[in-house]
C-alpha cells in the first residue's frame, strides 16, 4: 500500500533531500515507523520518548489533522498523502 508523505524542509536532511516519499503502512504509528526504518532518525524528530507525536509536530491525512480524528491510529489506505507539518512559533514586536 503506498501512501505519499510530504516531508518538511527542516527533515529533509534526513531523506536525503526528498521533499515527497513513499511507504506503506496500515496507520500512522506504522507510516512514522516504515520512515524511520528507510531514514534512521526521523522517528527522533517526530515523536517524543514515550512514541508519542510531538505536540510541535502537525500530521495531516488528506488535509485533515490526525489529532481530530484517530491520532496515531489513524488509518491509511493506499494513495492516502500524508503531510508533517513542524508548527511556527515566534511572534512580532
Amino acid at each position: 500500500m503506498a501512501i505519499k508523505v510530504r516531508i518538511p524542509q527542516p527533515l529533509q536532511k534526513l531523506t536525503q533531500g526528498k521533499d515527497q516519499v513513499e511507504v506503506s503502512a496500515s496507520d500512522v504509528v506504522g507510516l512514522i515507523d516504515s520512515l524511520e526504518k528507510s531514514f534512521p532518525g526521523i522517528k527522533d524528530r517526530i515523536c517524543d520518548e514515550s512514541g508519542k507525536i510531538r505536540r510541535f509536530i502537525n500530521i495531516y491525512v488528506n488535509e485533515e489533522d490526525v489529532r481530530f480524528l484517530e491520532g496515531g491510529q489513524t488509518l491509511l489506505k493506499d494513495g492516502d498523502e500524508v503531510s508533517i507539518i513542524p508548527a511556527i512559533a515566534g511572534g512580532f514586536k
